[in-house]
């Protein structure tokens, strides 16, 4: 009777009446935006290295908007996954979410951008500020003369254009003959860079230099620029594809390059190990190069 049994269970097994193979865990990834290529990167190195290490990985786009990144939040905590992975839309408003999965007892790792106020196991991330700074050295090296510069801030609110500008200022703020006649926010976004940059041209004609907090805002400044028919050094950060093909083709002096696929992987492997039960460092910095023609 029991050799029966068990032929009956092989033969169940074999048709797919009962699964001998577990289903993969679940990890989920709110990204803030996927409507700029440094964090459509980030989520492809994410998603490679899930694959990598067998894991179900769940993407959900946040849209810039901290109300849309909560409910995201909140329909991943239903889904039974092991570790949340969130790149916040705002380092302040990201609490509400993050603290709901703190709640559901879910691990949280912050990619990118910090999160204040809410309990994170790992933070995965450029140093912002020696990013800044290294941006803030090469406009002082260009400009052993002296000159105006314009400061072109990301998001207000995020870790990022914070220590960024917290790096560029530390340098700048005391060059001799450096001074920044303008710094005002486009939201790390390329069309609001462009618009920005329009705007402070018409007060700040004379302006020599701009430190944009990404290379989506420099792109759009270098359009505004070009359009009002000057020569301005334009500095970004990010390393994406169209910064680096900017900064080749001379239109951009450097970006200082992140490696965003490097933080999806890493952000991956660090969920990994959280599910595994080992140790994970509270920060983990990526490298940052400077990328010039």
């Amino acid at each position: 009777m029991r050799k029966i049994l068990m032929a009956a269970v092989a033969a169940a097994a074999l048709m797919g009446g009962v699964s001998t193979a577990q289903a993969a865990d679940k990890l989920a990834l709110v990204v803030s935006t996927l409507n700029n290529p440094f964090f459509v990167t980030l989520k492809d190195g994410a998603e490679a290295k899930a694959k990598d290490l067998g894991y179900d990985l769940l993407v959900l786009d946040s849209q810039n908007d901290p109300a849309k990144e909560l409910a995201n939040v909140e329909d991943v905590i239903n889904k039974d996954i092991k570790v949340l992975l969130i790149n916040p839309t705002d380092s302040d408003a990201v609490r509400t979410a993050a603290r709901a999965a703190n709640r559901a007892e879910i691990p949280v790792v912050t990619l990118d951008r910090a999160a204040n106020g809410a309990k994170v196991v790992s933070h995965i991330a450029s140093d912002n500020v020696a990013g800044g700074k290294m941006a803030g050295e090469l406009i002082v090296s260009l400009l052993p003369d002296g000159g105006k510069v314009i400061e072109l801030q990301g998001v207000p609110g995020t870790s990022a254009a914070r220590d960024r500008g917290e790096g560029f200022h530390a340098v700048v703020d005391g060059a001799k003959g450096i001074e920044v006649v303008a710094s005002q926010p486009a939201d790390f976004d390329r069309t609001k860079g462009l618009n920005v940059m329009e705007n402070l041209l018409q007060g700040n004609p004379d302006v020599n230099a701009v430190f944009a907090h990404n290379d989506e805002m420099a792109l759009g400044a270098i359009k505004a620029i070009e359009a009002a028919g000057k020569t301005v050094l334009v500095v970004g950060f990010d390393g994406t594809d169209d910064g680096v093909a900017a900064v080749n083709a001379g239109s951009m002096v450097a970006t200082v390059a992140q490696q965003a696929d490097r933080i999806g992987s890493m952000g991956i492997e660090t969920a990994d190990k959280i599910v595994k039960g080992e140790a994970v460092p509270e920060y983990t910095p990526v490298p940052l190069k400077l990328i010039q023609k």
